[in-house]
């Protein structure tokens, strides 16, 4: 499925996964990207991948943004990485959140464009988004 190239706003999918109960820095995020000029559409706390995929085919958004601090990214990722791949919805995956520096290799060879850990400054995940919605926006 072929995202419509006609929006003005970057949409950023935001999301938790799975049993994590850690959303205050998720919050943070959604305010910064809104400062920022984004449109942001953030789903709230147990997701799961496919409940983070349909909402962001249905939402047409250009980014999708998950916050891990259950360390189960190695377990939510792949499967999230594949349903995109699966459904033909090419737009880019950041991650934020506690996760493993030996996890990042990991991350990047399955297909997340940016990890972002806690004390990373706004204007450097918003910056990453604002790129990677643009190419995804243009692509």
């Amino acid at each position: 499925m072929e995202k419509d190239k006609k929006q003005e706003k970057i949409r950023v999918l935001l999301a938790n996964m799975g049993a994590d109960w850690h959303d205050r820095g998720t919050k943070v995020i959604a305010n910064g990207l809104r400062e920022a000029g984004m449109e942001v559409i953030y789903t709230g706390l147990f997701q799961t991948p496919e409940t983070i995929i349909s909402t962001a085919i249905q939402e047409n958004v250009d980014v999708i943004a998950i916050s891990i601090m259950s360390h189960a990214q190695r377990i939510y990722l792949p499967p999230l990485i594949k349903l995109l791949e699966d459904k033909k919805y090419k737009v880019p995956v950041v991650t934020g959140g506690i996760i493993r520096d030996e996890d990042i290799p990991f991350l990047v060879n399955i297909g997340v464009t940016g990890n972002y850990g806690p004390g990373t400054p706004i204007s450097t995940i918003v910056n990453h988004i604002r790129h990677r919605g643009l190419e995804s926006k243009n692509s």
